[in-house]
């Protein structure tokens, strides 16, 4: 059984409403999950985890917010290299700018991305809500190692993907040169 972090910050609730929904995933996909606000987390305790979910909103000019969640996660950052982890976040404003440039820290890092990141636009809707489940889940299921090798043969698939405990199920649905 993989053991699973989901740390977060939240100003609105957005970003935690996002939280517990890929604490839902990956719970559904046989994990042991920690919710965990930044406050209760530290780079002490990136070692006791198989992956780590980080969720932080955009704040000022696209970027994380810098008085608890950007201090913990600079902290946790030698650590990452070789560790699963995935990103999420709600914004207000801009494009995502602020997921790209800590998509590309985590990369620099070392850090293992198992899946694309999810943001959303305020509060989650009901797509959002599927994507954090769905983001919550490769953790457990092999199904990062899938999808990083049909990126490197640069072959698009439509997929079908269907999850039961411990175990998916991928049927290809199209496949794009």
């Amino acid at each position: 059984m993989s053991k699973v972090a989901v740390v977060y910050w939240s100003g609105t609730g957005n970003t935690e409403m996002m939280a517990q929904k890929v604490a839902e995933g990956a719970k559904e996909a046989g994990a042991e999950v920690s919710v965990l606000t930044c406050a209760d987390f530290s780079a002490d305790d990136v070692d006791a985890y198989d992956a780590i979910a980080f969720g932080c909103p955009a704040m000022g000019a696209e970027e994380l917010e810098d008085t608890e969640f950007e201090p913990m996660f600079s902290a946790c950052e030698s650590k990452l290299s070789g560790k699963k982890i995935a990103l999420f976040g709600s914004y207000g404003w801009g494009d995502g700018e602020w997921m790209r440039t800590w998509e590309e820290s985590c990369k620099n890092d070392g850090a293992e991305l198992v899946c694309d990141s999810v943001i959303c636009a305020d509060a989650p809707d009901d797509e959002a809500e599927a994507a954090c489940i769905a983001l919550g889940k490769p953790f457990c299921l092999g199904l990062p190692l899938f999808f990083r090798t049909m990126r490197k043969t640069r072959c698009h698939l439509a997929v079908k993907i269907r999850y039961h405990p411990h175990r998916m199920a991928v049927t290809v649905l199209k496949e794009f040169r």
